[in-house]
């Protein structure tokens, strides 16, 4: 080969194809449109010589006919192999068969599946063939690029000219392919919306309507819908920033007791509220920044900094799966009392937490971890008795053990302090100022009978246990003693409850899910008449998956004893609930 070659070889690596042998009759063409290929999109470059022989216009009609059919023919995923011997579909009585081998054994650059066959025991095809060759085409130019052109030897050269003449048109449709998704690509990332952050979404259709006893006549069966939209931004790719926007419509329904009294006439009292009712302070579709959080590694520890919509549950471990979802997203229970252990819905808002895993993680679960955190409500606000430590606030510590890879359990205690007239299951006043989202009147409402603030101490039992894939049990208890500063208001309030869920029942991705107990209750406190009946909650679900981001849930929820009271009736709530996630 002359030297002038070699020296054109250096210049002009890119076009090897056209010019490493001389050969024009690999691409030659005359000005083949793009509409020639079955679809627009896959442009393929061909060059053009000024005139074509007659006796390769012959050649060139079966080329393009080729392209044809390449272009319809299967992509496929491949990894470098390292021997031809690797193609065990590959036959050594085949013409290519050497110069596979000794492409492959002196560049390494043919590429097959990582099974070492080429789908089963069918024939390599020929465009699986060109994409080892284009690699190996690739793999040359870079060696003459880089002055590494006498590794290249002439027997080689003139594989290459051959198998390019052999497979012209295999290897223009797949470098117009390649052509094709750089173009896609280049779009893409000129287009996009950040390379840090990321959309996720959920919207909540639901139709409901209260039933049973008197409620049936208090309330009217209603559509009502929640969305919210995350930013979800990571600076590092450990870290996490979430900017959620929430904006929803929904009310809880009003229970009445049997002489017509309304339950809930204090405002206090959240029995049977779902997880869709959480939609910030807001039930005409406003919206509202209803979390901003942001969450990093600091060695082996996780911190996590909420400026506003913070709550226990989004750092500490719930162990309550299939129920919980996600900050009450719309894939889990229906009601805000199944989803968790009420002692998370004691305040929130602004704060820090931290969690701590130790132990060696098993399959499945991550590490056992002490958790510790502060949330304060009333964080933005300067004013007297506000502010982020004078003002309301709760601080959580958590010890949190994984048994295995089917048994969790978490003891949980919270010291949380009030001022007159709050809730204490408010979780930070996420469903209005100082109203709470799960519970009765009698356990919720601080300083009802003049004892202004108060301080309460908490604590808590939550366990997991998964004794296979398809079978789930867990349960929580939780007890609060609150005591009022000045005059007599002293109260203890109780919970419990346990639900079983099935997991991939009667499809993949569908969940039966059983959840009973009692929502949080005082018993005979003083100035709540007659709440000497432990109010139960009784709720059975089905989530329904459509699609892999739609689901809907029928379920309903059976009240006893609202309010604790001994003179209402059981309540039903029955519901519909549709879901997308995007």
């Amino acid at each position: 080969m002359s030297n002038l070659l070699w020296k054109s070889l250096v210049v002009s690596p890119v076009f090897l194809g056209a010019t490493l042998l001389g050969s024009t009759t690999a691409f030659a063409a005359p000005n083949v449109a793009t509409e020639a290929l079955p679809n627009p999109t896959q442009e393929v470059t061909i060059a053009q010589t000024p005139e074509v022989p007659a006796e390769t216009s012959t050649h060139n009609e079966k080329v393009l006919d080729q392209v044809k059919t390449y272009s319809n023919d299967g992509n496929a995923r491949q990894s470098q192999v390292t021997s031809v011997s690797q193609f065990s579909d590959v036959q050594p009585t085949d013409w290519a068969f050497q110069a596979l081998q000794s492409l492959v054994e002196r560049y390494g650059c043919i590429a097959g599946y990582p099974n070492g066959t080429y789908r089963g025991n069918r024939a390599l095809s020929r465009y699986e063939f060109a994409a080892g060759l284009n690699a190996c085409l690739d793999r040359v130019n870079e060696l003459i690029a880089t002055a590494t052109a006498d590794l290249v030897t002439k027997q080689d050269l003139a594989t290459l000219q051959r198998l390019q003449e052999e497979f012209a048109a295999e290897l223009a449709t797949l470098r117009g392919r390649v052509d094709s998704l750089e173009a896609r690509t280049s779009f893409l990332e000129t287009h996009q919306f950040s390379t840090t952050t990321k959309l996720q979404g959920e919207a909540v259709f639901a139709v409901s309507d209260g039933f049973g006893g008197n409620t049936g006549g208090a309330n009217n069966a209603v559509f009502q819908d929640r969305v919210r939209l995350g930013l979800q931004t990571s600076f590092t790719g450990n870290d996490q920033l979430i900017t959620r926007l929430s904006a929803g419509n929904a009310n809880n329904f009003n229970i009445v007791s049997r002489n017509g009294t309304s339950i809930n006439s204090t405002g206090k009292d959240a029995e049977g509220l779902q997880t869709f009712d959480l939609n910030g302070q807001s039930t005409n579709n406003s919206v509202s920044v209803d979390r901003l959080t942001y969450e990093a590694p600091i060695g082996p520890a996780r911190v996590y900094i909420a400026a506003s919509g913070g709550e226990h549950s989004q750092y500490a471990a719930v162990n309550n799966p299939y129920f919980f979802d996600k900050s009450d997203g719309g894939n889990g229970a229906l009601s805000t009392f199944a989803s968790e252990n009420p002692i998370y819905r004691i305040g929130g808002g602004s704060g820090i937490g931290l969690n701590v895993p130790f132990g060696k993680p098993s399959a499945g679960k991550s590490n056992s971890s002490l958790t510790f955190g502060y949330l304060a409500s009333e964080a933005n606000d300067p004013g007297s008795g506000s502010g982020l430590f004078n003002g309301n606030y709760a601080a959580l510590g958590q010890l949190n053990f994984n048994l295995g890879n089917r048994i969790a359990v978490a003891g949980t205690y919270v010291h949380g302090y009030n001022g007159a007239g709050g809730s204490l299951f408010d979780q930070g006043g996420t469903a209005g100022a100082d109203l709470p989202v799960v519970g009765t009147a009698a356990a919720n409402s601080l300083g009802a009978n003049g004892g202004g603030a108060s301080y309460n101490n908490s604590y808590g039992v939550s366990i997991a246990v998964k004794p296979s894939e398809k079978f789930s049990l867990s349960g929580f208890v939780s007890y609060s003693n609150v005591k009022s500063f000045g005059l007599n208001d002293n109260y203890e309030a109780w919970s419990y409850g346990a639900g079983i869920a099935l997991p991939d029942f009667g499809k993949k991705g569908n969940v039966l899910g059983i959840f009973a107990g009692a929502e949080p209750y005082a018993l005979n406190r003083v100035g709540f008449a007659n709440t000497g009946n432990v109010p139960y909650h009784i709720e059975g679900f089905y989530k329904y998956r459509v699609t892999d981001n739609i689901s809907i849930t029928p379920g309903v929820i059976w009240l006893t004893s609202p309010g604790g009271q001994s003179n209402s009736d059981d309540a039903f709530i029955g519901t519909l609930r549709t879901t997308f996630t995007f």
